[in-house]
């Protein structure tokens, strides 16, 4: 399990973003004055293409928002944006055409298309630009400097990360629904599984059809739940061979007993038969039209979800639910970050040093502040002491308005809701902070082996069609685990399990 990074940092970051918005809400009143570029600067602005995951509807980059975002950080974006359900696939083929713009996303550090690009030289060693980070100010004061270590490939720094609390995806469950039939809230997996069951055979919407879902997600199992139930059943648990090789978690005995608990789901009924091809777009519309009992997504969801069910079923309660497996809690932590921006080596020396100061000035507490309410009285207004969102902010700031954002570290970035009741964020916060304790972080998307970067590719596509099949019931889960313990006793699979043995000592080494 990776080490937890110190978050003394979080207390002098949000109340100097509470500070600043009373400041701005303090002195907005009528037209809202334009912002100044963070720290004065008044030099041309900087042109940056970006390449970025979309997460709602195309944005208007002059609306008010990004105007003013640009503004502040003295910046002209020019954003591609790709649906988020599609970014992997859309990254892969841009870095393989060589066609990359100067700055692009990368949401998982150790992907095997990354790592090949960054080892072939497709972008900036950003190692000696931030050196000490004296001329970065906003990140060295604000960020948490330890994630960055998680952007390293051979000792060396290739982006700049995108702050994320470690909390963040937690398990949704229809709560009503439960109470509806007298059930009480599951603890375990197994009460959860049989708690879902007797949900989805009572018509709980009452239509008068079978035709309500248990646990859905989107793509691989039931991602993006699928990290908690690896957690839960000890894959995230350092797990190693007779040579002392690391093992790949999807590689070990606990992945495998947990593929045997989605057979049972499957057996039964909980998840759907599509399980396994159903997008991102899908799932979330089946949750918010009360189509189905329980999903994972970001735990600021919470809310939002709840209110878009209640357009159809006014009584809907949505929960976080935190259940016990046989090697630990379902709670998969983040890295305290989602991805980083890396930068073309088609970009000259000098404006690398100029998009590495824009992403600085995006971790200023202002901007901070800003990414998540927006402008005073124009995207929020202050109620109880707490920013909420107006129905413009609604449309204008969201989780794609993030995405060209360095940030500052924020513990509850992920867990609070900007449209939230000031009571229901200090409600979630209590119930979700024991995650920090309990939850587990997967270290294989920070490690890198050069071999799996290289091996793993011909067999990803078998492996998760094994999956499958195993889950339907189309192949044993005997067959599935001799075809596991197969792929364990590969030589160059063997031989990746030792890099990742290395890495490891180096990663908690530093």
């Amino acid at each position: 399990m990776e080490k937890q990074f110190s978050l003394h940092k979080t207390a002098a970051v949000v109340s100097a973003m509470t500070l600043m918005m009373g400041v701005m809400a303090g002195c907005s009143g009528g037209d809202q004055k334009a912002a100044e570029p963070v720290k004065g600067d008044t030099k041309a602005p900087i042109s940056i293409k970006l390449l970025a995951p979309l997460y709602e509807e195309v944005p208007d980059l002059k609306n008010k928002y990004w105007t003013e975002l640009q503004k502040m950080t003295n910046s002209q974006l020019d954003i591609q944006w790709i649906p988020s359900g599609d970014y992997d696939t859309k990254f892969d083929l841009v870095l393989a055409s060589g066609d990359i713009p100067e700055v692009i996303v990368g949401t998982a550090q150790s992907r095997p298309t990354l790592v090949s690009a960054i080892k072939q030289g497709a972008f900036w060693d950003l190692t000696p630009f931030l050196g000490d980070f004296k001329d970065y100010p906003n990140l060295k004061k604000n960020a948490d400097l330890g994630v960055f270590k998680f952007t390293k490939v051979d000792g060396k720094i290739w982006g700049v990360p995108r702050m994320r609390s470690v909390i963040d995806i937690s398990l949704k469950f229809r709560k009503d629904w439960a109470d509806k039939l007298g059930l009480p809230i599951p603890k375990t997996l197994d009460e959860y599984a049989a708690t879902v069951k007797k949900i989805i055979d009572s018509d709980p919407d009452g239509n008068g059809k079978k035709d309500t879902l248990g646990l859905i997600g989107h793509g691989g199992i039931v991602d993006d739940a699928t990290g908690g139930f690896q957690a839960a059943f000890g894959a995230f648990t350092p797990t190693y061979d007779e040579d002392k090789g690391l093992i790949h978690h999807t590689l070990t005995p606990q992945y495998v007993e947990m593929v045997g608990w989605f057979n049972t789901l499957y057996k039964d009924g909980i998840i759907p038969q599509e399980f396994s091809v159903m997008k991102k777009t899908q799932a979330e519309e089946l949750f918010n039209t009360g189509r189905a009992v329980s999903y994972g997504r970001n735990t600021w969801r919470d809310w939002s979800m709840e209110q878009e069910i209640k357009k159809v079923q006014k009584d809907a309660e949505v929960v976080s639910l935190q259940l016990q497996g046989p090697k630990g809690a379902n709670i998969a932590l983040s890295r305290g970050y989602f991805g980083a921006f890396y930068i073309s080596k088609k970009v000259p020396e000098a404006k690398v040093k100029q998009i590495v100061k824009f992403f600085d000035s995006t971790a200023a507490p202002e901007v901070m502040a800003f990414g998540y309410q927006g402008i005073p009285d124009v995207h929020y207004k202050l109620v109880d002491g707490q920013p909420q969102l107006t129905e413009l902010g609604m449309k204008e700031v969201n989780v794609t308005s993030l995405q060209p954002l360095a940030l500052a570290e924020d513990r509850w970035s992920k867990v609070n809701n900007p449209s939230a009741p000031k009571a229901y964020n200090d409600a979630k916060k209590k119930q979700v902070e024991i995650y920090e304790k309990i939850g587990m972080k997967n270290q294989f998307e920070w490690l890198v082996s050069d071999t799996w970067t290289s091996t793993w590719p011909k067999y990803d596509s078998e492996f998760k069609t094994k999956q499958t099949q195993a889950i339907v019931g189309q192949i044993t889960m005997d067959e599935f685990k001799a075809y596991v313990e197969k792929l364990r006793k590969t030589p160059e699979l063997k031989k990746a399990f030792q890099e990742f043995t290395a890495a490891e000592k180096e990663f908690n080494k530093n």
